[in-house]
């Protein structure tokens, strides 16, 4: 029984491997950034994709261990993905452009222009600095205004409770994307069982029950390999497909629900920190101008 169902799970694993690259590479003919990409496998299959040592590597809804891209093809590695994400902007550079000026997901960052100095910049840089700078902090002190944080406490506190919205919302996501998982496969494995089962009671009927094995050999092992899942997971009884159907789908508008949550969390996690650290070098840079006059 273990060596007959051991042939399934690498089949099962290719097939996992084919849906994971139908899967990206509908992300990847529509997304126009490497942080769109990130954000649309997520939001519309669960997938997590990480950057690692100049490498990519894809963890789908259900599992623990990364795919690495180069178990997946050439198109999925690295340069072919910003490659295309690249293609992806030219096609439609003016929306892009609409979108970012009406409602940017970030704000400017100041740059610390006494370090860059130091660095070797010249006079032409340091000019394009201070003009960058003024407009980086003019576009904090709007978001600090707008969202009434102009209190260093108060933006701290607002921070503090957006990081905690943020992972929050993540963690009720990643659980919802398990139980999906769990749902699809109770679901593949309820229907082999209830597929394959008239054969196997056959096969024991069989006046030759080897002859028989040999001619369904694929079929017995499907339906062997569902029942042992079912046993270790103590069904005993088929649950409804029509009712694993109506699950998979409250787990998934559930799923929408708190995604909205997180994006949202995340995108003004990531502004007040930028401001919180432009106050921050904004101040620094004001008291290196007043020692200098000193």
């Amino acid at each position: 029984l273990l060596a007959a169902g051991q042939q399934p799970t690498q089949t099962e694993f290719e097939t996992a491997k084919e849906t994971l690259r139908k899967q990206i590479s509908d992300v990847l003919d529509n997304a126009a950034s490497f942080e769109d990409f990130s954000d649309r496998l997520l939001q519309q299959y669960g997938i997590t994709v990480k950057k690692s040592r100049g490498r990519l590597s894809y963890l789908p809804a259900g599992r623990k261990k990364f795919i690495r891209a180069h178990s997946l093809g050439d198109k999925f590695e690295k340069e072919l993905v910003l490659a295309t994400l690249k293609e992806n902007a030219k096609s439609q550079p003016i929306i892009l452009h609409s979108n970012l000026e009406e409602k940017p997901d970030r704000i400017k960052k100041l740059v610390d222009i006494q370090a860059k100095l130091k660095q070797g910049k010249g006079i032409g840089y340091e000019r394009w600095a201070k003009k960058h700078n003024l407009k980086a902090m003019a576009q904090t002190l709007i978001l600090l205004q707008e969202k009434g944080l102009l209190n260093e406490d108060a933006l701290d506190q607002r921070i503090a409770e957006l990081d905690t919205k943020f992972h929050e919302s993540l963690a009720v996501v990643k659980d919802l994307e398990t139980r999906m998982a769990n749902n699809q496969t109770l679901r593949r494995y309820a229907a082999s069982y209830k597929q394959y089962r008239p054969l196997a009671q056959k096969r024991n009927a069989a006046k030759s029950p080897a002859t028989f094995e040999e001619q369904h050999r694929a079929e017995l092992t499907a339906y062997r390999t569902a029942a042992a899942y079912l046993k270790a997971n103590n069904i005993t009884k088929l649950p409804s497909p029509n009712k694993l159907e109506a699950e998979y789908c409250a787990l998934a508008s559930e799923k929408a629900q708190f995604y909205e949550q997180y994006k949202e969390a995340k995108i003004e996690l990531l502004k007040l920190k930028d401001a919180k650290q432009n106050v921050a070098l904004f101040f620094r840079e004001d008291e290196r101008t007043q020692h200098h006059e000193r």
